[in-house]
């Protein structure tokens, strides 16, 4: 449904964006690859600024994950080529991944990124797509916070993880208070199950139940 906000399980919103690197179709110019999508509420501010340097010293990490960036804000290609230019030249960060030009708004309205507590501009949202384009996690930040781009590493490696060994991941993992690196064993699906859990791996409980990759 146009302008319905996208959910997470669902897949990306196919839209086609014009960018500092040209025109990209979203979600299949990523196919095959993770994507993170996130919106600044506009260029030549101080905190979207160290954001973008944050995002960019990180860049290769995220490339690791085979993960790729792209920023959004509702300012035109030219105030973004510019930006982009200002960073490189008095900051000395070439940023390296493609930012959306949104000068109508149409994109940012379609994603959710526009609160109208929050004036006009875009607040600061974070879209992590997998490789089949679904949506697997959303965030949002108010204008004052800038944000953790560790974090976005973090939950990349933590879906990636949970992805091919059927586990769920701990909070602050892989330095959890409980279980360190460690992950969780998902929900056992009878009596018979819980009962054998414990003999198989390390639990607190019948139903709280982990292990070592």
């Amino acid at each position: 449904m146009e302008g319905k906000i996208p959910l997470i399980g669902e897949r990306f919103p196919e839209l086609e964006v014009v960018t500092t690197h040209g025109k990209i179709e979203l979600p299949d110019h990523y196919s095959g690859k993770w994507f993170i999508l996130f919106s600044h509420p506009a260029d030549f501010t101080p905190v979207c600024t160290t954001e973008f340097v944050a995002f960019q010293k990180r860049y290769d990490k995220f490339k690791e994950l085979n993960t790729e960036l792209i920023g959004l804000s509702i300012d035109q290609v030219f105030s973004h080529i510019k930006w982009v230019q200002w960073i490189r030249d008095n900051l000395k960060v070439e940023i390296k991944f493609p930012v959306i030009a949104d000068d109508t708004g149409k994109v940012a309205q379609q994603l959710g990124l526009i609160h109208p507590g929050k004036g006009t501009n875009t607040v600061r949202a974070v879209f992590i797509v997998d490789p089949k384009g679904i949506i697997r996690a959303m965030l949002y930040y108010p204008q004052e916070l800038g944000r953790n781009m560790d974090e976005f590493i973090r939950m990349v490696k933590g879906f990636q993880v949970a992805d091919k060994n059927g586990v769920a991941i701990p909070a602050n993992w892989p330095n959890n208070e409980l279980v360190k690196d460690e992950v969780i064993i998902g929900p056992a699906a009878t009596e018979k199950d819980a009962e054998e859990r414990p003999k198989k791996y390390d639990c607190f409980d019948w139903w709280f139940c982990h292990k070592k990759l």
